[in-house]
C-alpha cells in the first residue's frame, strides 16, 4: 500500500524541484510534460536496449495501479470537496443559467459531435466501431476537467463571474458525463440489464436513471453537508472540525457508492454549502484559516500526484497502424465540438443572460480535459476498440494540458484588450 504513493510523490517532488527550477510553467502543466517526457525516454530506450524490459515493467506497475478506481472512487472526492470549497456562492448563482446549461446542454451537444466525428473518423481511418461506443467515446472526452480548470485558474486572472462559470461548469459537468457515460455504457455494452443490451433500455428507465443519480446525488450532498454544519456550529475545536469536513468527504461519497447515486455531484454540493454556508455562520476564524490551509494542501498534493500519473500513462497506449493520426485528427473534432457546446448555449442564453463578447472563445479554450477522460477510458470493458478509444483520449487530454493550459492565459490577455479598444 505504501509502494505507490512512495513512488507518485518521489516522482512529483523531484519533478516538480525541475519545473520550479528551470522550466518555471504552472505546477499541473509542467509535471505532465516532465512525466510525459520521462516516459517517452523509457519507451525510447525500450526500442534501443529491448533487452532491459523497462517499458514492460514500468507498464505491469501501472496496470496494478487502476487508474480508474483510484481516481473515480478515491481522490476525486477530496478534489471536488476541496475545488467547490472556494467557490463563492453569490458568483455561481449570477451564472447559475451559464453554468447549467453548459454543463447539460453543453454536454450533450459535445457528445454528438465528438461520437459523429470519432465514428467518421474511424471509418475513414480503417477501425470498424460501432456508433454506440463512438458516442461512449464522445461522453469520454467531453467534460471539462474541474482538477485541471482549477488548477489553471489559481495560475490566471479572470473576472470574477467568467471565473465563476468557468469553474461551476467543471465542477458540474463531470457529474453529469459520469451519469451519461454510465447510461450509455449501459445501453451500448448491456452492463446494467444483466446483458441484453440496448433493448432492455426505455424511456422511462433513461429518465429515472438521471433523475436517480443527478437529483439523488444532489440531495446527499445538500443533507450530509448540513448535518456536518450543525456539528461544526455547536463546538470550536479546529482539530475535530477538520476531522468532521474529512469524514463528510469520505462518508458522504462512499454512501453515494452504496446507494447508486452521483458522487461528484454530492461532493460539489456539499464543498459548496460548507464553503460558503458553514465557513461564515459554524467556524471561528482559527478554524476558517486551519480549514481552508488543510483542505489547499489536500488538493495541490493529490492534483500533483494525478498528473504524474496522466503524464506516465502513455506507457500503456497502442502505436499500432493507424491510432496516431486517428488521434490527431480526433483533437480538432474535440476542439469544434467544445466550440459548439459552449457557443449555442451561451448564444440562446444572450437575451436572458449578460455575457462578453470574447466570452465563447474563452470559455472554448479554458475547456480543459484531464484524469476523468483518462478513467472513463480505462474504465471501459476488454473490447477490441478499447486501445483506440484511450490512445484518441489521451491525445485530446494531453493537448488540453500542454497547449490549452499553457496559451490560455495569453488569449485571455488578447481578448480582453481587444474587448477594451
Amino acid at each position: 500500500m505504501l509502494e505507490v504513493p512512495a513512488i507518485l510523490l518521489t516522482c512529483v517532488g523531484i519533478f516538480g524541484f525541475i519545473n520550479h527550477r528551470y522550466l518555471k510553467l504552472p505546477l499541473t502543466v509542467g509535471l505532465v510534460l516532465i512525466a510525459l517526457a520521462t516516459a517517452l525516454g523509457v519507451i525510447l530506450i525500450d526500442v534501443l536496449l529491448p533487452d532491459v524490459g523497462m517499458r514492460t515493467g514500468l507498464k505491469l506497475w501501472l496496470e496494478g495501479i487502476d487508474f480508474n478506481r483510484t481516481l473515480m472512487h478515491g481522490i476525486l472526492s477530496f478534489l471536488l470537496f476541496a475545488g467547490a470549497l472556494h467557490v463563492n456562492l453569490q458568483d455561481l448563482m449570477d451564472s447559475k443559467l451559464h453554468i447549467s446549461t453548459l454543463a447539460s446542454l453543453g454536454v450533450a451537444i459535445s457528445t454528438i459531435i465528438n461520437g459523429c466525428g470519432f465514428y467518421f473518423l474511424t471509418g475513414l481511418f480503417g477501425f470498424e466501431v460501432d456508433f454506440l461506443i463512438c458516442l461512449v467515446f464522445g461522453v469520454i472526452v467531453s467534460p471539462t476537467d474541474p482538477v485541471a480548470v482549477l488548477a489553471m485558474l489559481k495560475t490566471i486572472k479572470v473576472p470574477p463571474r467568467l471565473e465563476a462559470t468557468i469553474a461551476g461548469e467543471s465542477l458540474f459537468n463531470d457529474g453529469v458525463a459520469v451519469v451519461l457515460y454510465s447510461l450509455l455504457g449501459t445501453i451500448a455494452f448491456g452492463a446494467l440489464s444483466g446483458g441484453h443490451g440496448s433493448d432492455s433500455v426505455g424511456v422511462n428507465e433513461i429518465v429515472g436513471f438521471f433523475v436517480k443519480e443527478a437529483a439523488g446525488g444532489a440531495l446527499l450532498g445538500l443533507i450530509s453537508g448540513y448535518l456536518a454544519f450543525l456539528l461544526l456550529r455547536r463546538m470550536n475545536d479546529y482539530i475535530i472540525e477538520v476531522i468532521i469536513t474529512l469524514a463528510l468527504v469520505t462518508g458522504a461519497y462512499s454512501l453515494a457508492l452504496y446507494l447508486h447515486v452521483s458522487g461528484p455531484i454530492a461532493m460539489v454540493i456539499a464543498g459548496v454549502f460548507i464553503g460558503n454556508t458553514g465557513r461564515r455562520l459554524a467556524m471561528s476564524e482559527k478554524t476558517r484559516t486551519h480549514v481552508t490551509q488543510f483542505w489547499h494542501l489536500i488538493d495541490e498534493i493529490l492534483n500533483a500526484a494525478l498528473f504524474v500519473l496522466i503524464g506516465f500513462e502513455v506507457i500503456v497506449l497502442s502505436f499500432e497502424g493507424n491510432i496516431v493520426p486517428l488521434s490527431i485528427a480526433v483533437i480538432i473534432i474535440s476542439l469544434f465540438a467544445r466550440w459548439s457546446a459552449v457557443s449555442f448555449p451561451m448564444m440562446s442564453l444572450a437575451p436572458v443572460a449578460e455575457k462578453d463578447k470574447g466570452d465563447i472563445v474563452i470559455l472554448t479554450w479554458a475547456g480543459l480535459r484531464g484524469g476523468i477522460s483518462v478513467a472513463l477510458a480505462l474504465a471501459l470493458p476488454d473490447i477490441p476498440e478499447k486501445d483506440v478509444i484511450l490512445t484518441a483520449t489521451y491525445a485530446v487530454v494531453i493537448f488540453t494540458i500542454l497547449i490549452q493550459g499553457i496559451t490560455i492565459e495569453s488569449l485571455i490577455k488578447r481578448v480582453r484588450a481587444n474587448e477594451s479598444e
